[in-house]
């Protein structure tokens, strides 16, 4: 018998009938933390409707509102507006403000990139964990673009950013091959640097394509002007022009914004996926049918994996018959898609057949090691795995163990989510510290209950 951890969540076994629910997903991290930045350096109010209420998003609103930008919350939403950005408090006489970044990969890449464009000093700390995580791509080019910034020649967490205000902006290069946010982080603050950016990508590979072409979508919705090389050329580099100001009376002043953000798609993977473990239907509300979001993509895997969308006016319903010999395995390429990597694997370790999920080496430098953990806690339940640089290949279990088993979750939320899905398929699963799927999902297990409690 395991020892139980005082801080053990017990996953919900499945349900003796199929599903059927109707869910509203949280909004979209990304988006949110997008919205965020953008909305601080507009001219006037923005109102962020359908907000995020996440540790990652409290975690971006504490920072800015430490950079002088207000931020009031209601019902009807986040109204953000811009001010003066400048450091508050004073440190051993110097002024300095402090930005505690969590472990949330936007906001210790999105906020340096407004602090250099910023007056005053900064700095930047947060969990253990973010001080292994990929930042120096995105010091170097802040520093090429003239930014004194202390980090002891790390190059990573904790550090310290002088910002003297404007940027002069011009061209630089970057290795983005740990991360697309290097990318987005400077893209945001382009349009106000004197004469704009343009970014060459310089690095071996580029992961996470969608999440950029999301961040010039928005700058593009925002009336900012860009220009991208692909895919008409090889090398990848995009641009973005100084922002230009508009003439208006003393009558006029710019109109304020609305931004409505979109349901989180990859957090709706979980949910799908218990679907096409134990059988039924659960439907998305007002999934978009356009976006540029990476979990719009499970439309397409998860079909391929055996189950079938259907368009429901505004919403997306998906059903499959919860045998495992109707579940697929996959051979796939997850470069773009990251992020759904954990749900795929927990589906794949059910699967009829073998699968291997490919190019997705750079979730070795998330939340944790991602690989790593995935190989770990599927061989629980009796997955054959081999674990590569940048792939796994997954040999679905035979027979499946009896409980308790406990899935440890790394402080990572889409591992935590994966022993919910676990736990769907073998009885008295355990997850370690599920509350870290706040880090998304304001309460997952609620939610989680709902998805199995209002079944028929």
């Amino acid at each position: 018998m395991e020892p139980v951890k005082s801080d053990l969540w017990r996953a919900p076994s499945a349900p003796s009938h199929p599903l059927d629910v109707t869910l509203e997903i949280p909004g979209s991290k990304s988006m949110m933390a997008r919205a965020l930045i953008l909305s601080a350096l507009a001219s006037n109010p923005t109102l962020i409707r359908r907000p995020l209420i996440s540790r990652d998003s409290e975690l971006m609103r504490d920072g800015l509102r430490a950079l002088g930008v207000k931020i009031e919350e209601s019902a009807e939403g986040w109204r953000i507006t811009p001010a003066k950005l400048t450091g508050e408090s004073a440190v051993d006489g110097t002024r300095v403000t402090r930005i505690n970044v969590g472990n949330a990969g936007t906001v210790m890449r999105f906020l340096p990139s407004l602090a250099a464009m910023s007056e005053g000093h900064f700095h930047f700390d947060g969990d253990d964990r973010s001080h292994e995580r990929p930042i120096g791509p995105l010091i170097r080019a802040l520093e090429e673009l003239g930014v004194k910034i202390e980090h002891d020649g790390r190059y990573c967490l904790p550090l310290t950013i002088h910002g003297a205000g404007q940027l002069r902006g011009g061209e630089i290069e970057i290795d983005a091959s740990l991360s697309s946010q290097f990318v987005s982080s400077l893209l945001l603050v382009a349009p106000f640097m004197r004469d704009g950016l343009t970014i060459k990508d310089v690095g071996a590979s580029l992961p996470s394509l969608p999440h950029i072409e999301m961040t010039l979508a928005m700058l593009e919705d925002h009336g900012y002007e860009v220009e991208t090389s692909y895919p008409d050329e090889e090398v990848r580099w995009w641009r973005v022009y100084p922002e230009t100001a508009t003439e208006t009376t003393s009558e006029e002043t710019p109109p304020d914004r609305t931004i409505e953000i979109e349901p989180d798609l990859s957090n709706a993977a979980p949910f799908l996926a218990a679907a096409l473990l134990i059988g039924g239907n659960v439907t998305i509300k007002s999934w978009p049918r356009e976006t540029s979001q990476p979990g719009d993509a499970l439309r397409e895997i998860l079909a391929l994996m055996g189950g079938r969308f259907i368009w429901r006016g505004e919403d997306l319903a998906f059903e499959a018959t919860g045998k495992r010999s109707d579940i697929k395995g996959i051979d796939i390429d997850l470069s773009n898609e990251g992020e759904l990597t954990p749900t795929i694997a927990a589906i794949a370790a059910f699967a009829s057949s073998p699968s291997r999920l490919r190019g997705i080496g750079h979730l070795r430098l998330h939340e944790t090691d991602r690989l790593r953990a995935l190989a770990v806690e599927l061989r629980k339940v009796g997955a054959e795995i081999e674990e590569g640089d940048d792939f796994l290949e997954i040999t679905p279990a035979k027979d499946l163990p009896k409980g308790p088993i406990t899935i440890e979750s790394y402080d990572d939320h889409r591992i935590a989510t994966l022993g919910a899905l676990i736990g769907l398929m073998i009885d008295e699963t355990r997850v370690e510290n599920i509350a870290t799927t706040r880090k998304t999902i304001t309460n997952f297990p609620a939610m989680w209950a709902h998805l199995l409690g209002d079944s028929k």
